[in-house]
C-alpha cells in the first residue's frame, strides 16, 4: 500500500470544530472520488505531547495500491477539484507520501 499523508491546521479565523466539520464534510465529498483511493483514515488531533507538535488540527492518510496509482490520482481531474476546494484557505499543511509497512496488525475484535 502507498500512502499520501496530510497534516493540516485551520486558518486563524476558523475554530477547530469548523475546520474538522469542513474537512470531513465538504472537502471529503470532493476527495472521495479520487481514482484508485482504497482507504482514507482521518484523525482529529485533540492533544499534543509537547509544544513543538502543537497547533495542528487533523491528519489524513489516503491509501493507494502503489506509487503509480497515487501518481495517477494526483494527475486526475478529481485531485484538481480537491485542491481547488482547499482554495485560499490560509491554513497550514504538510504533505508526505511513502510505502506503508504494517508493524502490528489490527487485532480481531474479542466477543
Amino acid at each position: 500500500m502507498y500512502n499520501l499523508i496530510v497534516l493540516a491546521s485551520r486558518p486563524n479565523d476558523w475554530t477547530h470544530e469548523q475546520f474538522i466539520e469542513w474537512w470531513r464534510g465538504e472537502h471529503a465529498e470532493v476527495t472521495y472520488p479520487l481514482p484508485g483511493l482504497l482507504r482514507w483514515q482521518h484523525t482529529e488531533l485533540l492533544e499534543s505531547f509537547d509544544e513543538k507538535s502543537s497547533g495542528w488540527d487533523g491528519m489524513s492518510i489516503l491509501s493507494f495500491e502503489s506509487r503509480e496509482a497515487l501518481d495517477a490520482a494526483l494527475a486526475s481531474p478529481e485531485w484538481k477539484a480537491a485542491v481547488e476546494n482547499v482554495g485560499t484557505m490560509r491554513g497550514r499543511r504538510m504533505i508526505w507520501y511513502g510505502e506503508e509497512q504494517t508493524m502490528v496488525p489490527l487485532a480481531p475484535a474479542v466477543e
